[in-house]
């Protein structure tokens, strides 16, 4: 299904306010339209997809999308179906959502939050989308899931790592698919310690935002906990694209290990730039020196190429697990697109369906009902195994992958292997440790 560009017709009339800040036109006003902003009224239902199709993180972006076009065309009986087949819940026939039709809008959040905040209002406001997803940074994620909350409609987010995301920023009327920062770290450390040994002075690169931030911090209290020193924690901009000056005091440092908290294209960058200065072949403190990725995708480790063999980082999904699910969503979008997906696009096909099927179970776009349906919603068959949606915060908890970057790949496609599927008991936390209010579902009323 091609791209749409849908517009309303008629005269917009400016209507009152549906939570702070955000002022909608009349047509999306609760009041006319059952009580919840943009009820479908048609034979259609409008959802917007918001990705970063420019900036660092413009290739998940790309991913994204492909995987949005995916599942709307699953969704309204096209293709083989995909994960309909292997998906627990049976409540999606492959008839669109509730009987209507799925069509879709897109924006392009930049890789920025005013960016992605703009794009995200102008879909509600202009489109009449019923949904939000998409994104490929948490402070994008947090952004758009504010507003969404204030608009009075739901946002299943993509791809955010951070803590924040359903921590100390959680909104009731946000969702989280993808692991965080936390799970990394407790699947990490013990991996890392195994075989780097417990006696090791880290040396972070951070990329200057909330993701950042939280996945230091969790690799680092993490391996601290085993015994690592932290000898540096440096921030980098997000726009940064040569890190040269950034790996040169590392250079001068007594640092045996550098931890890159960095994705997409500045991970890409900065490990290049890492080898380039030589410091996989550097033995410090008598031992070789290491570099880790905490946060991987197949993406980087593409734009990387050789840089990232052997090289120890985590993962929501990889295309080479063998459950029924994953391989049904490889096939699925392999036959569409001529390649394997990344975990990016994973994750948001994953959300759209289990948005879909959320408002099929509860019997309404209403984003209040949407929401109770995937409250402690436990599911399986989406390739990730045994999964529960968790009431007190949305975060999806489910098994985590520990990979490395391969010696010896058999193609472009094929450059991490899983060393380990960590089970989900070993990343549980209670929702309580990073703060935040859930608040109450907004319907826009």
């Amino acid at each position: 299904m091609s791209k749409l560009n849908l517009t309303r017709r008629g005269v917009l009339q400016t209507g009152v306010v549906a939570g702070a800040g955000l002022t909608l036109p009349t047509y999306l006003r609760a009041e006319s339209h059952a009580g919840f902003t943009n009820a479908p009224t048609g034979d259609t239902v409008t959802l917007g997809f918001n990705v970063p199709q420019s900036g660092p993180y413009a290739d998940e972006g790309a991913d994204e999308l492909r995987a949005y076009e995916l599942a709307v065309e699953h969704l309204n009986g096209g293709g083989d179906g995909g994960l309909l087949n292997t998906f627990s819940s049976k409540a999606l026939q492959g008839n669109g959502i509730l009987g209507k039709k799925v069509e879709y809008v897109t924006g392009d959040t930049q890789t920025k939050s005013d960016a992605a905040r703009a794009s995200a209002r102008s879909m509600i406001e202009k489109d009449g989308a019923v949904m939000i997803t998409g994104g490929s940074s948490s402070g994008v994620a947090v952004a758009v899931q504010a507003l969404c909350q204030e608009a009075g409609v739901i946002f299943m987010a993509g791809l955010t790592h951070s803590n924040d995301t359903t921590g100390k920023d959680k909104k009731a009327n946000g969702f989280r698919h993808f692991f965080n920062s936390y799970m990394s770290g407790a699947a990490l450390a013990p991996i890392l310690a195994a075989n780097y040994g417990n006696d090791r002075k880290a040396y972070h690169l951070t990329a200057d935002y909330n993701w950042g931030y939280t996945t230091e911090e969790a690799v680092r209290t993490s391996t601290e906990a085993l015994g690592w020193e932290t000898v540096a924690t440096v921030l980098t901009p997000l726009t940064q694209t040569d890190f040269s000056s950034y790996i040169t005091p590392i250079l001068q440092s007594d640092a045996d290990v550098l931890v890159l908290n960095h994705y997409g294209g500045n991970m890409v960058n900065s490990l290049t730039n890492a080898v380039q200065f030589g410091l996989r072949d550097r033995m410090v403190n008598g031992k070789q020196f290491e570099i880790v990725v905490p946060l991987y995708s197949r993406l980087m480790a593409k734009g990387a190429g050789a840089n990232v063999k052997g090289i120890f980082g985590s993962t929501n999904w990889h295309w080479s697990l063998q459950d029924e699910g994953s391989k049904a969503f490889v096939k699925s979008f392999g036959t569409k697109y001529g390649f394997p997906p990344s975990q990016a696009a994973h994750t948001c096909y994953v959300q759209a369906l289990l948005y879909a099927d959320a408002v099929e179970r509860g019997g309404s776009f209403n984003p209040c009902a949407v929401g109770e349906a995937l409250k402690d919603f436990e599911f399986d068959g989406m390739g990730n195994g045994p999964t529960l949606y968790r009431g007190e915060d949305h975060q999806c908890f489910k098994d985590v992958l520990v990979v490395k970057g391969k010696e010896n790949p058999t193609s472009e496609f094929d450059l991490l292997e899983i060393v380990e599927i960590t089970p989900v008991s070993q990343v549980t936390y209670d929702a309580s440790i990073f703060g935040g209010e859930l608040g109450a579902c907004n319907p826009g009323a």
